[in-house]
């Protein structure tokens, strides 16, 4: 079982000023659509203002649309801030990877093609080291091969405004169900599309944002 290092209610630490400058590390992942994984992290307990972007590709400055349609190279992908004093890398791709499917390689969920694949971008050796040792022991957890990869972290671009916090927005936006703020939209969404159910059928008790 995983440490409890889910908030109580979703508060998260704010890491601010020189607190931020001198104690906050950075993780990049890619977990299929990033509001999800965005929402996720900021429920953590040491981790500050989670930042949904692009990386992996080679098109500089993508837009959602060119992402989302193909032919960039690029990931939707969160940057993940933390106080390692509080939490660890190994501890937050310990947490990533039981919030995804790590055996599907063409998308996530409902949503189907290589920006919403699944992966682990690397900026040091000692986080490559460490994120693979946490792909082997899940692994060794489920008795399966996991399809998520760790990969050298290139440029990270942040994704326009509206994707940022999409999660908790109150603006509207128009949806299959019908007119709905943008936080009701994101919870459609992710219902629609399975996201919990699908995680708990493969982690259990051991997957940490599902309820």
């Amino acid at each position: 079982m995983l440490r409890t290092i889910i908030a109580a209610g979703a508060v998260t630490l704010g890491l601010t000023g020189a607190v931020q400058a001198q104690q906050t590390e950075t993780a990049i992942v890619a977990g299929g659509c990033f509001w999800c994984v965005e929402a996720d992290f900021e429920s953590v307990e040491g981790v500050g203002d989670v930042v949904s972007g692009y990386t992996g590709g080679t098109v500089e400055d993508p837009t959602y649309r060119e992402v989302t349609r193909g032919g960039t190279g690029h990931y939707e992908a969160v940057r993940i801030p933390y106080d390692p004093s509080v939490i660890s890398y190994r501890e937050i791709m310990d947490l990533f990877l039981r919030s995804v499917d790590v055996f599907d390689d063409g998308g996530q969920f409902c949503d189907r093609g290589d920006s919403y694949r699944t992966a682990i971008f690397a900026q040091t050796q000692e986080q490559a080291d460490a994120a693979t040792a946490a792909i082997n022991a899940a692994q060794q957890e489920l008795g399966r091969q996991i399809v998520t990869p760790v990969v050298q972290a290139g440029p990270f671009y942040v994704a326009e405004d509206y994707h940022q916090d999409y999660y908790k927005s109150e603006g509207l936006k128009l949806t299959r169900g019908g007119v709905k703020t943008q936080a009701g939209a994101y919870k459609f969404y992710r219902d629609s599309c399975q996201r919990d159910e699908r995680v708990r059928q493969i982690w259990g008790a051991d997957a940490p944002f599902v309820g």
